[in-house]
């Protein structure tokens, strides 16, 4: 792979025109398909074959005429008159009914007419306890149905105008339509009247935004100059990531085409690809710099090889990190849930472009640039240099330090990461509502105001589906068994009402309105429903019924659990897979073990955090709330990919100079001195973009945003930076154990470019047998004690010891002053 990634480099950066044109019109041809034919992405999130959705199926058969709970696009406006008024009173009455008269006038409303709460509220109590009470119902049991099916709160002052959309799905709910309600709810809030708009269908669909990306892209462009201590370089990775960035976004809107995609699947790609681009162009753009300093900058066939050894080397290394993310990403498949394999497919689609683009796009960009490429530096005490001496080398001193005490370290780290992953104890997990949306939205008021008027249950509601038709006796043995099921779910401790709102036309089924006293977000809620499941048999085996518990609760409930219970399989494939590839590139048994436990411990300390802070609303960032129910799987996977990043990145120049013989702790520091900076570089860079996605609106968007970047704090800086070396430190040669069977049975992948032998000298100057090397070190086997190649050349290990920055005998045309940027700016 290195000699075909050198050949790349090379002809990238000849020809550069032809990779350029070809990257702009990729771009103008994928960004007319999205344009024409993409269509709405859906904030619903539903898993096939779970108990709620096979109640709702059963709700089709016995009631064809009409929606299934799954299938209803609701939305409701809640009204609430002033303090010590009613919605019965004038002028509020004559508000609701010029509103009504809007609202319903509006594109994809039912034909049914809506009411005015203040009329239908008293005529529907009124009707229900007649009947009730007709049939032998309590008064007072007949009296609390009543006020719980009201539209209008027992003190009069706040009512609901509910409806079903006419649509078939909720991505079919077009922008106008929610426009037009709240436009009209706006204009009728007069006199002190207060009006919100809720429900599915009112739900404000995630449009592709750029705040976020603008932030991160800000952010980033500082470290870069930073880091490079030059605008222009600065500017490539960013170029190269927007690039790959638009390209992604460009392909998922286009394949909402063909397929229903949660609306989540561009943040999540645009989060982690344009991190990733950034992250891997710098990775290259770095060796390429490194690379420069030893050849004549003036010629272009010096250049070339420059960036041939760059991609080579780091582009090796590029290539398998972006594996393991788009691994980690795609292996959501296997957990068979549409939703979040669509989801995982789009972020591994984004973060292929990313790895593609500094592949091919960055050497372009660098060809185009010639020798300007390091230009606009900045003051040369600020550029961050990667031959700066050990002295003033912070990632040198801080593995020198980890080397004073590293038992000492290694259990710090680790019972830091233990405490920060406690509050996972408590993890609740659960899917976005109106009652968990951001305060000040118009679906948290409306959650509020029926939390207000009816109780935080009315925001929960379930539907008990009664399958009455295997019942013998008739309809009166019917009426009696579904009264006996209402009887049984309305004995639970948190049940606050139950009772049948709707029987099928031959007798054979019913409807339970099952109303909890806690809201959605409440684990009390959850565990209602586990118990009624739980009761579910033994209540079907008294009565003769066929009993499924469904609506929106209930699905949210059960995706929830569902993921829960496909968490460990996910688990384990990652894992596995994890410590696979890194022994497969290590080539040690010890270090990918080190590094698969400490993404255990980082995933697990980010969950804790995550934990703290939303379920339990430390800080006040969040409102008290379950962690969305896709998230721990999404952390696993994304920080897998993450950590391997970093991990590969870091050991890889441990083991180059393990390798060329550097005894196992100073090949520790040697890994630190070159490419420490680097991967905090890349891991500040990480955390900017995902941090500043804290500013969505969105709280799915936000809390994925904020728990990411937690976990790149943990991963990269405590677990990749400070415990795996002090655990390495202590174990010294036998961090590199592999057993010599395996070993041999092993291909070689060669991400240290250890091939690059063949390309180690310098084209022009008379050939190295055996040269190789760079700056990041890579060298072939160094020659024999005392040997000389053909023509008098320098050994090979000589060589290698020139590129490694170890030797000061430099030939005069590779000299460099390892102390100052040079007046080129390289």
């Amino acid at each position: 792979m290195a000699n075909m990634l050198y050949r790349l480099g090379r002809t990238a950066y000849r020809k550069w025109p032809f990779f350029l044109v070809g990257w702009l019109i990729a771009l103008l041809a994928l960004g007319g398909f999205a344009a024409a034919k993409s269509r709405p992405m859906t904030s619903q999130f539903t898993i096939p074959g779970i108990p709620s959705l096979q109640a709702a199926e059963t709700q089709k058969e016995l009631f064809p005429d009409q929606p299934a709970a799954d299938k209803q696009v609701n939305g409701q406006l809640v009204i609430k008159a002033p303090a010590g008024h009613t919605l019965a009173e004038q002028p509020y009455k004559g508000q609701v009914d010029e509103l009504i008269k809007k609202v319903s006038g509006v594109q994809q409303m039912p034909k049914t007419k809506l009411a005015n709460p203040a009329e239908a509220g008293p005529a529907m109590k009124q009707q229900i306890v007649a009947q009730a009470t007709k049939q032998g119902t309590p008064k007072a049991v007949a009296e609390k149905n009543a006020e719980a099916l009201s539209p209008l709160s027992k003190d009069g002052r706040i009512g609901t105008v509910s409806w079903n959309f006419a649509v078939d799905n909720i991505m079919d709910i077009k922008p106008e339509t929610q426009q037009s309600i709240l436009d009209a709810a706006k204009a009728a809030e007069k006199n002190g009247l207060t009006i919100a708009a809720g429900g599915q269908g009112m739900q404000e669909m995630m449009q592709p935004g750029t705040t976020s990306e603008l932030i991160g892209i800000g952010i980033a462009l500082l470290v870069l100059v930073l880091t490079f201590g030059s605008f222009v370089a600065a500017g490539m990775p960013i170029l190269n990531a927007v690039m790959g960035l638009m390209l992604g976004m460009m392909g998922i809107t286009g394949a909402t085409a063909f397929f229903d995609l949660p609306e989540t699947t561009t943040a999540l790609a645009s989060m982690i690809g344009l991190a990733v681009g950034i992250d891997y162009a710098l990775f290259i753009l770095s060796r390429y710099r490194a690379e420069l300093r030893h050849v004549d900058i003036k010629s272009q066939a010096d250049r070339e090889h420059a960036m041939g050894r760059a991609l080579g080397t780091a582009g090796s290394a590029v290539v398998f990190a972006g594996l393991t993310v788009i691994i980690a990403l795609s292996a959501f498949g296997v957990l068979g849930i549409s939703m979040l394999t669509a989801m995982g497919l789009g972020a591994a689609g984004t973060v292929t472009l990313a790895v593609i683009t500094s592949l091919t796009l960055l050497p372009a960009l660098m060809g185009m640039l010639k020798t300007k490429a390091f230009a606009g530096r900045v003051r040369e005490d600020k550029a961050a240099d990667e031959f700066d001496h050990d002295s003033t080398n912070g990632s040198v001193r801080l593995a020198r330090g980890i080397r004073k005490a590293p038992w000492a370290v290694a259990l710090a780290v680790v019972a830091l990461l233990a405490a920060l992953a406690s509050p996972v104890q408590h993890l609740h997990l659960g899917l976005p509502s109106d009652a968990t949306a951001q305060k000040g939205t118009e679906a948290r008021q409306s959650a509020d105001l029926l939390a207000e008027g009816w109780g935080a249950g009315k925001n929960a509601p379930m539907i008990a589906i009664i399958d009455g038709r295997e019942i013998d006796g008739g309809q009166k043995a019917q009426m009696g068994a579904y009264a006996k099921v209402v009887e049984w779910a309305a004995k639970d401790e948190n049940v606050a009402n139950a009772q049948i709102v709707q029987m099928a036309k031959k007798g054979d089924g019913a409807v339970v309105m099952v109303t909890p006293k806690t809201g959605p977000a409440d684990k009390a809620t959850d565990e209602m429903l586990e118990r009624l499941r739980d009761q579910q048999a033994a209540t079907e085996k008294a009565t003769g019924t066929k009993l499924g518990i469904t609506g929106q609760t209930a699905i949210a409930a059960d995706v929830s659990e569902k993921l829960a219970d496909a968490l460990p399989k996910y688990l384990a494939i990652v894992v596995g897979l994890a410590f696979l590839l890194l022994v497969l590139v290590f080539r040690s048994i010890v270090v990918p073990l080190l590094a698969t436990l400490g993404f255990l411990l980082s995933v697990l300390a980010t969950l804790g955090f995550t934990t703290k802070l939303v379920t339990d609303g430390t800080f006040g960032i969040f409102e008290p709330q379950p962690i969305m129910s896709f998230m721990p799987t999404l952390l696993i996977g994304i920080v897998f990919g993450l950590a391997m990043d970093y991990q590969v990145f870091l050991t890889t120049r441990m083991r180059e100079a393990y390798v060329h013989g550097t005894e196992a702790r100073d090949a520790v520091i040697d890994g630190f001195r070159h490419s420490g900076r680097v991967v905090v570089a890349a891991a500040l860079i990480m955390i900017s973009v995902f941090a500043a996605f804290a500013a969505q609106d969105n709280a799915l968007i936000r809390e994925i945003g904020i728990a990411l970047a937690a976990a790149i704090v943990f991963d990269a800086f405590l677990v990749r930076m400070i415990l795996v070396p002090a655990v390495m430190l202590m174990l010294g040669d036998k961090a590199w154990w592999m057993p010599k069977w395996l070993d041999k049975i092993l291909p070689n992948v060669d991400v240290e470019g250890e091939s690059l032998a063949q390309h180690g000298a310098r084209p022009g100057t008379p050939a190295v047998a055996g040269a190789a090397g760079s700056a990041a070190g890579t060298a072939d086997a160094p020659a024999a004690s005392g040997s000389v190649t053909a023509g008098g050349a320098t050994p090979a290990s000589t060589v290698a010891k020139v590129f490694e920055g170890e030797s000061h005998s430099e030939p005069k045309h590779l000299a460099d002053d390892n102390d100052t940027v040079r007046d080129d700016g390289y």
